[in-house]
């Protein structure tokens, strides 16, 4: 049995797992990004130490070496070279142009794989979970943001510089809202959860005898599958977000289908929880905007299997894309 090291990198922690020849993690480690916990990014060093500890810890509890490894897959945050191995930018963590891969296969002395986050975890359910089997697939996360990977052909997408893939910076509404990024009416601006959230709390504002929003005030706040929740409680407040909601992301997938024709478009985040619920009116919604809809084989739209160990198995994977 080989096994294989999977590095997810995240904000907020830094998680890694031992994996074996059928994907599975066998043992798991998660350390702190930040060990000082201040608001500011940790400095690379810092950064390093803990991506180190956090491989040690993993194989510790998995009764193995390091260096017993087949290899070691990073998925980082930001625009990631995977052949020179250095993460050229990460707003995130406060990273420029840091040669990640070769202190990790320093330290180590195993092959050591670099990769966006967001394509390592598309990587994963492709390896691994909904896109299994696929030939090629688009997998997108519905989060802060609007995270995305490509593989075709077996092959993760990357573009010239290392920074294609980016479909949550597509624009959906010309000239609307603005995004992180600088553009204005990005897909991620809209059909995010942070969007979505948006969304639901202005038609709270505007409707406040609503079903949504007194179940909003008992809560005491606002989230991703509050609309969904006064739908199926019959208020038409709810019932017209997620409808709204469905007409941004369906445009976002329409796009994403029409330029590469996957076989698998697989979605994930926290609303992704709502099932068929959510699944049926989008996949509707899509199919009227396809400029393939009368082909014999269109692409299948599912929810994302993997959950948050996509990274750590795609990441792991990562020798082989």
């Amino acid at each position: 049995m080989a096994y294989y090291i999977g590095v997810d990198v995240g904000g907020t922690n830094i998680a890694c797992g031992v994996v074996d020849d059928n994907c599975s993690i066998i043992a798991r480690s998660k350390v702190k990004t930040n060990p000082r916990g201040k608001d500011e990014p940790a400095t690379y060093e810092e950064l390093l130490a803990e991506i180190k500890e956090a491989v040690r810890a993993a194989c510790s509890e998995a009764g193995i070496s390091p260096s017993e490894a087949h290899s070691i897959g990073i998925g980082c945050p930001g625009t990631c070279n995977s052949a020179s191995g250095v993460v050229e930018y990460s707003n995130n963590l406060g990273l420029l142009n840091v040669p990640l891969r070769d202190d990790v296969q320093k330290e180590f002395g195993i092959s050591v794989y670099l990769e966006n986050d967001a394509n390592a975890a598309a990587f994963g359910e492709f390896v691994a979970g909904a896109a299994k089997g696929s030939n090629s697939a688009v997998v997108i996360t519905l989060g802060t943001g609007v995270g995305s990977g490509i593989v075709i052909d077996g092959r993760i997408y990357r573009g010239a510089n290392f920074a294609g893939g980016e479909l949550g910076h597509t624009v959906i509404v010309m000239d609307g809202l603005p995004c992180t990024c600088g553009r204005k009416g990005c897909f991620e601006a809209y059909s995010s959860a942070t969007g979505l959230v948006r969304m639901t709390a202005q038609a709270s504002e505007l409707n406040p005898d609503s079903i949504m929003t007194h179940m909003i005030r008992d809560e005491g706040k606002v989230s991703a599958r509050t609309a969904y929740k006064a739908m199926k409680q019959g208020d038409p407040v709810g019932k017209a977000v997620t409808e709204q909601y469905i007409k941004y992301l369906s445009c976002g997938i329409a796009n994403a289908i029409n330029i590469f024709q996957p076989d698998i478009m697989c979605i994930g985040g926290g609303v992704c929880n709502e099932g068929d619920t959510l699944l049926v009116p989008l996949r509707a919604a899509v199919a009227e905007q396809i400029y393939s809809k009368n082909s014999a084989k269109n692409t299948e739209i599912v929810i994302c299997s993997l959950g948050n160990d996509a990274g750590i198995i795609g990441a792991a994977m990562l020798f082989k894309s």
